[in-house]
């Protein structure tokens, strides 16, 4: 079986500019784009530094040390500490909200591209469930995303501060902190393709199956793994798209003299404003999928056309 980029790239660009602009109605661009908002929550010093031979002892030692010296100050300010904890504490909950209105968020656009309709209330109810099980999942693997990197920091850290106060001397620690920075790159790049998968193909099977995310992904598995190489093209391709997307909006914005950043910087408006490329990359994701069969078409039961464009694979193993 072929699976193709082009073809399903031209489908969701087609559905895109049917849905928006023919007609153009701008409230439905404004309710779109702020179920657009509440899917794509939490997803988006000085000059050149010196090399390791032009800092002084002194310079790396304070570097390595402030960590401790910042948590014997706290110790000896315990008001400060309370207020630490406090801030942090916060700060956990409100990432909390965020990805729990993201979740909601995501079925609620996903709903109104599969539907070509915009609507808030029945999604934001209709798909709780489905939503509460994608947060679980979503708040797991950024825990568990976050400890490996955190981990991996603490280590870095903790080499090049014992080496330098035993032999004053990091150059011996580059190829081990090479490594380390690999694995580090390694877990960026695991997190942003299993975000990916998430968020394009495991959210449309929870959606058109009504399955929890873990049922969805076991679904989807076997067929990654059967297609692997095109779903990292897939990947390749977005990731391109959104590099060619960020110089287009640098150019207007430095056309416009900075008004243009400005206006994207209020998070809604940024939404609407970039709701065309976001509606065909959700549309794209769905066009992508169908080529699979119609146990992964969501747009079929849309009434999109009567007969499927995409001829039917074998089933996977």
């Amino acid at each position: 079986m072929q699976i193709q980029l082009l073809a399903p790239f031209e489908r969701a660009f087609n559905r895109m500019k049917t849905a928006l602009f023919k007609p153009f109605d701008l409230r439905k661009w404004l309710i779109i784009g702020f179920t657009a908002f509440l899917a794509d929550l939490l997803d988006g010093g000085g000059g050149g530094g010196r090399g390791m031979q032009n800092q002084s002892h002194g310079d790396w030692g304070a570097v390595l040390a402030a960590p401790y010296e910042a948590l014997e100050w706290l110790q000896s300010k315990p008001e400060w500490m309370t207020l630490l904890i406090f801030i942090l504490i916060f700060a956990a909950a409100l990432v909390l909200l965020l990805l729990w209105l993201s979740s909601r968020g995501k079925f609620m656009f996903l709903d109104n591209v599969v539907q070509q309709r915009a609507l808030v209330s029945h999604p934001w109810h209709h798909y709780r469930q489905p939503a509460a099980s994608l947060f679980r999942f979503r708040a797991l693997f950024a825990l568990i995303i976050l400890g490996l990197a955190g981990g991996t920091l603490y280590h870095l850290w903790r080499m090049a501060y014992t080496r330098w106060n035993e032999s004053g001397d990091l150059w011996q620690l580059l190829p081990s902190l090479a490594l380390w920075i690999l694995f580090l790159l390694l877990i960026i790049l695991t997190f942003s393709y299993v975000k990916l998968l998430l968020d394009h193909f495991v959210v449309p099977l929870m959606y058109k199956h009504n399955l929890s995310c873990v049922q969805a992904w076991e679904k989807f598995m076997p067929l990654h793994w059967a297609h692997v190489g095109s779903f990292i093209l897939y990947a390749l391709f977005i990731l391109i798209a959104i590099i060619a997307l960020v110089a287009l909006v640098v150019i207007v914005g430095l056309f416009t003299c900075c008004v243009g950043f400005v206006i994207l910087a209020i998070p809604y408006l940024n939404s609407v404003l970039m709701l065309p490329f976001s509606y065909w990359l959700r549309s794209f994701s769905l066009e992508y999928l169908a080529q699979f069969g119609s146990e992964y078409n969501l747009l079929e039961e849309a009434g999109r056309e009567e007969v499927n464009p995409y001829p039917e694979p074998p089933p996977v193993a």
